[in-house]
């Protein structure tokens, strides 16, 4: 895997970077951030094939709003064998959404490739997998053996009563997941597409305009290392930038879901954090992938 990162520039979130490939794209800002149609997304694979090179390293994607094109990176991989995609992040990203793809509903879509294995979705301390938000998940992949959910603290035990409970990994704490999470993956080591949404972090580690996890910075380069088949491509999101949506609908949705404002005095601290927390994330990556 080239080291050499890449930067999807939509919404000027990421800090500068040793040796980067910068990609601006900031016109596209107001019809991806969020979700967008799946012609939209289509349209947006196609400028991926056309821009990027075609070896690079870790894809920075700007804030988590647009963790959804992690789909067309995903679809784009140019596999000789078959590869799992382990993300790590606070909410499942398995979520139903009736007007396209957004960045709470595109694992549904990666784990419907034939290409990918298996998807497991590490770090969730969101209660969108508990019992009152379970109608909201797409139960196909859970059911299929093609998606796991690896969570903290949350109440799945409706998943036993639906024949589910080998789709569910649930732990008291952070250390425990992770060494269960290494040891299954030393017992079957694969190529692995990793995806990083730094809402998976505690606050203290990085603070981000999601609700947010419990992971510490060890615990991600734990689950990093130990992934034993090779990488064979990466994304890092969850940036925190300032936008108003042009769209009504946009800006009701992400009211819906609680998504809080950025106070514009706290946006380049909360920003600098994010950036040396990139370079530790960067730096695992590339060790692991070398």
């Amino acid at each position: 895997m080239n080291h050499r990162p890449v930067v999807l520039d939509i919404d000027h979130s990421v800090g500068p970077l040793a040796d980067r490939l910068v990609v601006p794209l900031e016109h596209w800002q107001e019809a991806l951030r969020f979700g967008c149609r799946l012609a939209t997304l289509r349209r947006f694979g196609r400028v991926l094939d056309d821009t990027l090179p075609g070896a690079h390293g870790t894809v920075l994607l700007g804030s988590g709003d647009f963790h959804h094109l992690s789909w067309p990176l995903i679809e784009r991989i140019d596999a000789r064998v078959p590869f799992q995609v382990v993300v790590l992040d606070n909410h499942p990203d398995n979520m139903r959404y009736a007007f396209g793809v957004h960045c709470g509903s595109w694992v549904r879509r990666v784990a419907m490739l034939p290409q990918v294995s298996h998807v497991h979705v590490v770090g969730i301390a969101s209660g969108d997998i508990g019992r009152a938000h379970a109608w909201e998940n797409y139960l196909a992949p859970l059911r299929r053996g093609k998606l796991s959910y690896w969570c903290l603290g949350v109440d799945v035990g409706w998943a036993r009563r639906l024949g589910l409970a080998h789709a569910f990994h649930r732990f008291d704490d952070a250390q425990a997941l992770v060494a269960e999470f290494r040891a299954a993956q030393r017992q079957r080591p694969v190529p692995t597409y990793l995806s990083i949404d730094k809402d998976v972090f505690a606050a203290e580690v990085a603070r981000t305009n999601w609700d947010q996890g419990r992971l510490r910075l060890e615990h991600a380069l734990a689950l990093i290392d130990g992934l034993q088949g090779g990488l064979v491509g990466s994304d890092i999101t969850g940036e925190v930038s300032h936008y108003r949506y042009r769209s009504w609908l946009k800006r009701r949705l992400s009211a819906i879901d609680a998504q809080p404002a950025v106070d514009p005095a706290d946006l380049s601290v909360w920003q600098a954090q994010q950036h040396a927390l990139n370079l530790e994330l960067l730096a695992a990556i590339d060790a692991h992938a070398a």
